[in-house]
């Protein structure tokens, strides 16, 4: 593990730490302009959140009505009714986006896909990066204002669905998690920075709760006025 990831990891509680919990569970709001691209109707409601820490699965709910739940894995993605219905499911999820690029709408289980993989790679940030599979380096830093946030460039392993394949990460001084780029590669390839905020802490974790997601211009800037998705969480719980 390179000096900076093993710094960040400390400084976001720890892999020891993070290590002896298996999940964890979390109240999630969410907005922003992609979803009317995607014709989705996405109302400011709040959700629950429930991730594995150590393999790659989630689940929000309710999801779309009360009663309902998504269930995510890689390989599969479901809406679930409260007694075990399965009220629609698809296997390989990513294939059924070949060919969309940022303003093909989507169905139930697009939107499912995409928001438990999205939530579970970002909770589960920086941490994830010390799994097997991962190929991680350092990078040109990130000048913001009067701040220099140091970049890394993680190359996930095919086997975690994710934005893309390349994702990069700036930390700040404290080195907690200022910044997340990545191309969507389900809706295009078009590129996000990701701003991310106000940690609190829990069971000596430090975790972001504001994550505010703009276009990003071919000179790595955002642009301000594409607010495409907006995600504030609270209430982390471990077990």
């Amino acid at each position: 593990m390179i000096p900076l990831l093993a710094n960040a990891i400390e400084a976001h509680g720890g892999l020891g730490r993070w290590n002896a919990h298996q999940r964890l569970t979390a109240t999630i709001v969410t907005g922003g302009d992609l979803w009317a691209l995607k014709g989705v109707d996405q109302d400011q409601a709040p959700r629950t959140m429930r991730i594995e820490l150590q393999r790659e699965r989630a689940s929000i709910e309710p999801f779309v009505k009360p009663g309902q739940r998504a269930e995510f894995s890689p390989e599969r993605i479901a809406i679930v009714a409260a007694d075990g219905r399965i009220v629609a499911m698809r296997n390989n999820p990513r294939a059924a986006f070949a060919r969309h690029d940022m303003r093909t709408h989507w169905d139930l289980l697009h939107r499912a896909y995409f928001n438990a993989y999205a939530l579970w790679t970002y909770v589960t940030t920086p941490f994830l990066l010390a799994l097997d599979g991962f190929e991680v380096r350092e990078i040109e830093p990130w000048r913001e204002g009067t701040e220099v946030w140091r970049g890394l460039r993680a190359t996930f392993p095919a086997m975690i669905a994710s934005h893309g394949r390349e994702q990069d990460l700036y930390f700040g001084p404290d080195m907690l998690i200022r910044r997340h780029d990545y191309r969507v590669e389900i809706a295009g390839n078009f590129p996000v920075a990701q701003y991310v905020s106000e940690p609190v802490s829990v069971d000596g974790f430090r975790l972001p709760t504001r994550r505010r997601v703009y276009l990003r211009g071919d000179d790595l800037m955002p642009l301000r006025d594409e607010l495409m998705v907006s995600i504030d969480l609270s209430d982390f719980r471990f077990d």
